[in-house]
């Protein structure tokens, strides 16, 4: 295939010296596509001949310049020369490996992002880390894999060429190509960011490609259960047992705010007694590995109780028979259809209810804080939004208050 492949030396005024020298860069095209280096050489522009890209000054600095210029479209054309000898194909990004002196075992993006989930993987293998987090890190490889593939027509690539026109340009392939919405396109780029981040803390990137780039979330509310809806589903009667142990597990977290996960290892070790004399769940949490601490309702005690002698608990030792996360949410969306339930219903939705429950009745953000095993608080303030009931029962102190504003009839 046919290439083109040009260069010119040129000043960049832009940026003078204090001695208002300018410096002289090199443009190399290949293919249309632009490589700008500095040459590290300042001149006064008044000596500089514009087509010629060379000092016109018959100093001995003049002619010292001016022969490293010529050494350079030297070495221009010898690294033409060996791709074509080499019978490469010259492309713009193997072409600026070469210029760039790379050595024959450059970095490449897709093999460090390999590395690191294989070593993610040998962490869970220890008990370090949850499964879902090497799931995340595969599917956002693969992603930037067929991204790689579609826009640079390549296998893999080289770390070097990462620049924020790659980053966005990733952002806008999600959102098109694989029709991600926002905040999932988020967190795959902040996926390749952790892996870029690596990449610099070796020393095998000086330049962050995210400079300037923002990893932005979409605030997205989620709206809990009310307390007719979780009675709707509670005393709904459903003639299979597929669907009554769904609905029975779904309603013990939002009596506790396990998530899917804590709920799936939760042992019966774990059910202890507390420093009350009472009942608690005493676990970590497997996302965060922090410590939950949960006074156990006499709700979901009926039902730890009720699948006691469950075969599944007997051969596992976990405390309820779940389903995988994907099966729970497609039968909680048939429970949520036949007791006309018109949000969405999915497991999460369990965790929400449960904090805005437990606020809407008193329960100080804090301790919420903790039973959900949130590190701080900003991450239990998104899980809680204050709604209106919490809403009215505010306002309804202010209007028990009978000076309050004064003398209402001082207002025309």
């Amino acid at each position: 295939m046919e290439h083109q492949l040009s260069h010119l030396f040129y000043l960049r005024k832009s940026k003078r010296t204090r001695d208002k020298l300018c410096p002289i860069y090199l443009r190399i095209t290949v293919n249309g596509q632009r490589i700008d280096d500095s040459v590290r050489r300042y001149v006064d522009p008044c000596y500089w001949i514009k087509g010629a890209g060379r000092l016109k000054k018959s100093t001995e600095e003049g002619r010292q310049i001016n022969l490293y210029l010529d050494s350079l479209t030297a070495k221009i054309h010898r690294l033409e020369r060996e791709l074509v000898q080499d019978g490469k194909e010259i492309t713009f990004l193997d072409f600026k490996s070469a210029w760039d002196g790379e050595s024959g075992n450059p970095k490449m993006l897709l093999e460090i992002f390999q590395q690191h989930n294989d070593k993610v993987a040998e962490l869970i293998k220890i008990g370090e880390g949850a499964p879902g987090t090497l799931e995340r890190y595969n599917k956002a490889r693969d992603h930037v894999r067929d991204f790689v593939s579609d826009t640079y027509k390549c296998s893999d690539l080289n770390i070097r060429h990462l620049n924020y026109e790659f980053v966005s340009n990733f952002e806008f392939w999600l959102k098109t190509a694989r029709k991600c919405a926002h905040n999932t396109a988020m967190k795959y780029i902040s996926n390749l960011k952790k892996i870029v981040n690596l990449c610099r803390r070796n020393g095998w990137l000086t330049k962050d490609p995210f400079f300037g780039y923002k990893v932005t979330k979409h605030d997205v509310v989620k709206e809990p259960l009310t307390s007719q809806e979780l009675a709707a589903i509670a005393i709904k009667p459903f003639s299979c047992d597929r669907l009554n142990i769904v609905r029975d597990i779904f309603l013990f977290s939002c009596f506790t705010g396990l998530a899917y996960a804590d709920t799936k290892k939760l042992e019966v070790s774990e059910i202890r007694v507390g420093v009350d004399g009472e009942i608690w769940i005493i676990t970590k949490r497997q996302k965060t590995d922090t410590l939950s601490r949960i006074p156990l309702l006499p709700f979901p005690m009926q039902i730890i109780e009720k699948y006691k002698n469950h075969p599944a608990r007997t051969v596992s030792g976990r405390v309820l028979p779940i389903l995988s996360n994907q099966k729970m949410n497609a039968y909680l969306k048939e429970i949520g259809d036949l007791c006309q339930i018109q949000k969405p219903l999915t497991y999460h939705i369990a965790r929400h209810t449960f904090a805005t429950v437990a606020l809407q009745n008193g329960i100080p953000m804090e301790t919420v804080r903790d039973l959900l095993g949130h590190r701080n608080l900003k991450t239990t303030q998104a899980y809680a939004k204050v709604n209106d009931i919490k809403i009215s029962k505010d306002m309804q102190k202010l209007r028990r208050k009978p000076n309050f504003l004064g003398n209402a009839g001082q207002f025309r």
